[in-house]
């Protein structure tokens, strides 16, 4: 079997795992739709993402099990059942020992934790083979959606890295898992970010490139430890939005997306650009909504 064929076999399983999260999921399923023994299947599923089938499942049902708790209000029994859990008293055990927290305490108090986010071993494959993927030149201009967008003052958790300039260079410096974290911070106004900070945001010996979330200016609540809070004025964003794609070709949408960026003139509709006065950010690459990528403006004084 050649390492596409297994790559293809593992993306089956995540896409049977994510579309059957909440009913009873079955090594012989996932052996079924990758089309080999379930010995096989265990052994590489193991191998490429780093954990057996049914402590995946596991980590995905207590993650969703988590944003149930954080963002209704609902019973922990009608949780553990709605995630196939037998009884109460298991889910409270495994619940404990994913994050180290009861549910009934997380559901009170909502402190940060780490979230299981999976990544689909497409994208995973295409991260590790990326030096080796040569980009053909596209003859066609994909259209790219361009707004501006007001930011009141808000504050910035956020994890700096050392030295990275991008997010492949941060993922090596930091890992993945920093966004799961991100990702629960119940007081978040918007979604997890990546972010290029300007000088005056750095700190001596620290990353150009950053994660992080953003929370209301008044924000007071749990900063997780190797975590800052930074404050960040009121600035204008020109956010910029290209076409819907297939998430394994996320890179190519980047690139598409940025030589727009390259030239586009931000002062034919009366602003220029500003990058001194906020981060620059990119949003996860979603193949549904297009790849979307913000970049500071004010308006030109005349």
């Amino acid at each position: 079997m050649d390492n596409l064929e297994r790559i293809d076999a593992i993306q089956r399983m995540q896409d049977y795992i994510n579309d059957h999260i909440n009913e009873q999921i079955t090594l012989y399923d996932l052996s079924r739709c990758a089309g080999y023994s379930p010995f096989y299947c265990t052994r590489l599923f193991k191998e490429l993402i780093g954990k057996s089938p049914f402590e995946y499942i596991r980590s995905l049902r207590l993650t969703q099990a988590a944003l149930r708790l954080r963002d209704n209000k609902v019973k922990i029994v009608d949780v553990a059942l709605d995630f196939v859990f037998d009884s109460h008293e298991g889910f409270t055990r495994a619940f404990t020992k994913q994050f180290g927290i009861t549910p009934d305490r997380y559901r009170k108090e909502f402190p940060p934790i780490y979230l299981f986010i999976p990544y689909s071993i497409h994208n995973q494959y295409l991260y590790l083979m990326r030096g080796e993927k040569k980009m053909e030149k596209k003859s066609n201009t994909n259209t790219v959606f361009v707004q501006v967008i007001e930011r009141p003052e808000r504050k910035l958790i956020l994890k700096r890295g050392i030295k990275a300039e991008d997010y492949f260079e941060y993922c090596e410096e930091v890992g993945c898992d920093i966004w799961g974290l991100l990702s629960s911070i119940k007081e978040a106004l918007y979604e997890p970010v990546g972010m290029w900070l300007p000088d005056a945001f750095r700190t001596p010996g620290t990353s150009y490139y950053v994660q992080g979330v953003e929370v209301p200016k008044d924000y007071t609540g749990n900063v997780p430890e190797g975590l800052d809070i930074i404050t960040l004025p009121p600035c204008k964003m020109m956010v910029f939005q290209g076409q819907p794609f297939k998430d394994e070709d996320f890179e190519e949408a980047i690139t598409d997306l940025w030589e727009v960026m390259k030239t586009y003139n931000p002062q034919l509709y009366g602003f220029e650009w500003a990058d001194d006065d906020a981060p620059r950010f990119q949003m996860e690459p979603q193949g549904y909504r297009g790849y979307i990528e913000a970049r500071p403006v004010r308006l030109v004084n005349k």
